[in-house]
């Protein structure tokens, strides 16, 4: 006799479940946490007995081992139902599945409706059977009130885990849509299970190993790296990237798309093409990478690991975490050393110059009082004189330098017109004249602002300028002088202390803009364009525009 087709897809159906039940229980082991893994392996278990004793409920040669192994299947699958919770509470962190009143309440439900079904044979009130012949010879199932409790109760439970994983995955910030196609891939059955009770369009018998034999295995073949990026990162705030074997970008959740925009769609892309600069920051000795949040600076450490499954190593975690404080702090630090050996350069060099104008002096007097040239050598002795307070001014300059060099209290908003006219008149600088363009304020400390335009202006005074242009742009601000161009010496060096340059009378006024600049975290360069002198240009300002807030 032909097998009808309807027949031979249910066969399929359910022989597919437990295949595949008995192939993913083995990946199921593999599963690193211990109380989870024992969670996904009873789920797998239980989904694939299940299966097999409504795929015996078919094939089965006579009414009674039909009725057997649908029974049977009924068992199974309560106790499926008990391995999915345990499941959830172990993957979410929870710890339900460890509470021995939990533990006692359920397994004395499970042996009071397990023995409800295994006497349903004397009660007949957990389900009925009828032998039919369509659409091929079965025995046709119908479920008593008991059954439909029972299965809403099993329902209800189904629907907490999910909501303890959804509730996870909200929590970790990861997107929940792989995990809502398994729940609808997990719920699809129970409306087939609707259609067979309420029409002849399908066997009134239970789908439900189907469906959760389809979400176990997606867990453990499709998603289960999105899975285990989740449970591995709850209560994590960093951003995290996860990366496959082939580095490219399998995962990411949404702090690390809130940081870095390029990852939006960019799942199945190379990470070295989508996040270059991060990519080639990850191999340093200080992976720390620089992001704009908010309007401001933040900074975050790169670090990377690999992570497996079972003993093969699948991706690499990359996490970024915030250590903008930290890094701040080590920052500023580092600029003070920086100043500081700046400061004993220009000391050194000053002294070592003092003492050899001195000792020339010195000498020059002492010949010239051999000759009898006594004016002589009372000028060279003034000159040696002059020298010392030289050097005593230049030194307690340093000093009051080296205090306003440390790190920034408040700053407020200057009016920029007035800290460049207050500049101006401290500043020695004869006959020059002044210009400006532009007149946006600026969010400064205002003794710092006056400072550093002092020594600008000193500069180029110094300079040979015999005028002097002040240019206000959005974020920056420059100080032009029309004197010596800086022809083959290094924009750098007239930044640094002790280089003396343009020579030693100069030698820390550019040097001393550069740090009241770094102070308010701004940047001092050279324009290495302007060929008319040079141009000083002062960039990471913030400009404020419009009439001061009388509230603030």
């Amino acid at each position: 006799m032909a097998l009808s087709p309807v027949f031979l897809a249910y066969v399929g159906a359910f022989g597919a479940a437990v295949v595949g039940c008995v192939v993913g229980f083995r990946r199921a082991l593999q599963v690193a946490d211990t109380d989870t893994r024992r969670g996904l392996a009873g789920v797998v278990a239980g989904s694939g007995g299940w299966a097999l004793f409504e795929l015996a409920f078919l094939v089965a040669p006579s009414p009674f081992l039909k009725y057997v192994a649908y029974d049977l299947s009924l068992v199974v699958g309560l106790s499926t139902v008990g391995a999915w919770l345990y499941f959830c509470s172990a993957y979410t962190g929870r710890a339900f599945h460890r509470n021995t009143t939990y533990r006692r309440a359920a397994v004395a439900t499970y042996v009071g409706i397990v023995t409800v079904k295994l006497t349903n044979h004397v009660h007949g009130l957990y389900f009925t059977t009828i032998p039919v012949q369509s659409p091929f010879p079965h025995l046709a199932i119908q479920h008593g009130t008991i059954h439909w409790l029972v299965a809403g109760l099993s329902y209800a439970l189904v629907a907490v885990g999910f909501f303890m994983l959804f509730e996870l995955f909200l929590q970790a910030d990861y997107d929940t849509r792989p995990l809502g196609a398994l729940v609808g891939v997990t719920a699809l059955p129970v409306a087939l299970d609707v259609v067979g009770f309420a029409s002849p369009l399908l066997v009134d018998i239970n789908y439900e190993p189907l469906g959760v034999a389809a979400f176990a295995l997606g867990v453990l073949y499709v998603y289960e790296a999105e899975f285990l990026a989740v449970q591995l990162t709850d209560g994590v705030d960093d951003a995290i990237v996860y990366l496959d074997a082939n580095n490219r970008i399998r995962e990411y959740n949404g702090r690390a798309s809130d940081l870095f925009a390029a990852l939006d769609g960019a799942t199945g892309q190379p990470f070295d093409d989508v996040l270059p600069e991060v990519a080639e920051t990850l191999s340093d000795d200080h992976p720390v990478v620089e992001r704009a949040v908010d309007g401001e600076t933040r900074y975050y450490l790169a670090s990377d690991t690999s992570f497996s499954l079972g003993q093969s190593d699948i991706g690499r975690m990359v996490v970024f975490s915030d250590v903008t404080r930290t890094e701040r702090k080590r920052r500023e630090l580092e600029r003070h050393n920086e100043q500081l050996e700046g400061f004993a350069a220009a000391i050194r060099h000053e002294l070592l110059n003092t003492l050899q104008i001195i000792g020339g002096r010195v000498t020059i007097a002492g010949n010239a009082l051999d000759r009898g040239n006594v004016e002589t050598a009372r000028e060279s002795l003034q000159t040696a004189s002059s020298t010392t307070d030289r050097m005593s001014s230049i030194v307690e300059d340093l000093s009051l330098l080296a205090r306003h060099g440390k790190t920034l209290g408040d700053t407020e908003r200057v009016d920029f017109t007035n800290a460049v006219e207050d500049a101006w008149a401290d500043a020695d600088v004869d006959d020059l004249s002044l210009s400006m363009e532009g007149d946006d304020d600026v969010i400064a400390d205002p003794t710092r602002l006056r400072e550093l335009l002092a020594s600008a202006f000193a500069f180029a005074a110094h300079n040979g300028a015999s005028e002097v242009t002040v240019e206000r742009g959005d974020d920056w601000f420059a100080i032009a002088g029309d004197g010596q161009p800086p022809g083959d010496t290094e924009p750098a060096e007239f930044f640094e202390y002790g280089s003396a340059v343009p020579d030693s009378e100069a030698g820390i006024l550019l040097p001393n803009v550069r740090m009241l600049a770094a102070v308010h975290g701004w940047s001092a360069s050279l324009d290495t364009e302007y060929e008319k002198g040079i141009r000083v240009v002062v960039s990471g300002t913030e400009s404020v525009s419009g009439p001061v807030d009388s509230a603030a």
